[in-house]
């Protein structure tokens, strides 16, 4: 009796311990598949089928349309012949032939090459004149070529008046669809890319301009707004006192000096004035000087003098992000933080962002002087250099130590920076001398 209560006191215990093991690993097994079902959405794994395009098969609709074949070996070819085979395998009846060539002259294939084909007879007369009668010489009467407008004549042709028709052709009009595409004039390119990153990232970002909000939830996008904000004015400040003038002695344009103002107005002032507001019109004043730009009621000069300030400009900006990128320590000594550390590589990626559509204008407006200079590459390599600065976008920023075995992406964002800061001095150089 002992034994006996021994040996169920012993199976107890492996029950609940399976039963606590089995309700562990299946508990486990649903999580795994949950995180594993949560990461294929993010990184995209499930992706929706494309749709399924119909297309028609021309061949086919060819083969129905040639309904009446000339005869092979004594049987007819094509849908008639194919239809009878058919109906008679299956135990229908055979069709008379002349309502089987009916039925295939009514399907929708052969309406479709019917009508295919008649809209291009059309278009061939639309676009050909009738031949006339021939004249009595044995000669056909002129054609009007509707491609040039202009009329061919006979040598012995004549006017009214008696006078031999002299009259010069009319000029040869473009092809269809190759006219000729209006090009901007000089400077509106420059104008819209100094615009577009800003508007950007008042008009179209989610949650519109940050760096004023009240409650701010987020710091890397308020940094990115930052750096945008800062090229913009430098910019605008160089196209008013520099590129849209002849020199020291010509007046300053009323909508850049507006620009200008409204554009130095505190990121984080939050009203009386807001800051989105007076950037909103400071975008507005630089669309009035495209305006004028496009009517021929401003100028924009593209010399060698005027675009060296911008540039010098732009190297000391890259200087400072470099600066921020590479430092061990703070000016107060402490060590660069990891929540710092992000903050200078979303600071640095705005600058790179916006540097990068307006270096892009400048190639297009400037290139005369470029090509002239040789420093068409080395702009080339600047814009590069902005463009790898902007791509690099880790999820999360590392401050990790530099011979670490995680990223420094501080260190990472500098290479590019310190390359395209180097281009540009070059570039200056090439354009001074």
């Amino acid at each position: 009796m002992n034994e006996k209560n021994s040996a169920d006191n012993g199976s107890e215990p492996e029950k609940g311990f399976k039963f606590f093991a089995f309700k562990r690993l299946a508990v486990g097994l649903l999580l795994l598949i949950a995180i594993l079902w949560a990461l294929g959405v993010l990184l995209g794994y499930f992706e929706n089928p494309s749709p399924i395009v119909a297309r028609h098969d021309s061949s086919r609709s060819g083969r129905l349309s040639h309904a009446g074949n000339a005869p092979v070996d004594g049987k007819k070819s094509g849908p008639p012949a194919m239809a009878a085979e058919n109906n008679a395998h299956v135990g229908h009846k055979a069709e008379p032939a002349g309502a089987t060539k009916e039925k295939v002259e009514s399907s929708p294939a052969a309406l479709w090459q019917k009508d295919r084909s008649s809209g291009q007879q059309q278009s061939a007369a639309k676009h050909q004149e009738p031949l006339s009668q021939s004249t009595s010489s044995g000669h056909p009467a002129p054609v009007e070529d509707k491609t040039t407008k202009t009329k061919s004549h006979s040598p012995d042709k004549t006017t009214e008046d008696g006078a031999q028709n002299q009259s010069h052709p009319k000029p040869v009009a473009h092809p269809e669809g190759k006219s000729a595409v209006k090009a901007k004039p000089a400077g509106v390119t420059f104008v819209e890319a100094v615009i577009s990153p800003l508007h950007y990232e008042l008009m179209e970002r989610f949650w519109g301009w940050r760096p004023n909000d009240i409650l701010n939830f987020t710091d890397n996008v308020n940094n990115f707004q930052l750096g945008v904000l800062e090229v913009t004015r430098r910019t605008a400040v160089a196209l008013s006192e520099r590129i849209s003038r002849t020199g020291t002695t010509d007046t300053l344009d009323p909508n850049l000096q507006n620009a200008v103002n409204w554009f130095m107005i505190k990121a984080d002032r939050y009203w009386f004035p807001s800051a989105e507001s007076k950037y909103k019109e400071g975008l507005k004043e630089l669309a009035k000087y495209r305006d004028k730009l496009m009517e021929g009621r401003a100028s924009f000069h593209t010399r060698s003098d005027n675009l060296i300030p911008l540039l010098a400009s732009f190297e000391d900006l890259l200087g400072s992000c470099d600066e921020n990128l590479v430092k061990a320590f703070e000016e107060d000594g402490s060590p660069v933080s990891f929540f710092r550390a992000d903050d200078y590589v979303y600071y640095t990626r705005g600058v790179a962002s916006a540097m990068l559509s307006i270096l892009e204008a400048v190639h297009h407006e400037f290139i005369s002087i470029l090509e002239t200079r040789h420093g068409t590459e080395l702009l080339h390599h600047a814009i590069e250099s902005c463009r790898r600065a902007v791509e690099i976008d880790p999820i999360m920023v590392i401050n990790s130590d530099l011979d670490g075995i995680f990223a420094n992406h501080r260190a990472n964002m500098a290479a590019p920076i310190s390359h395209a800061r180097f281009y540009l001095g070059q570039l200056i150089k090439t354009l001074s001398t």
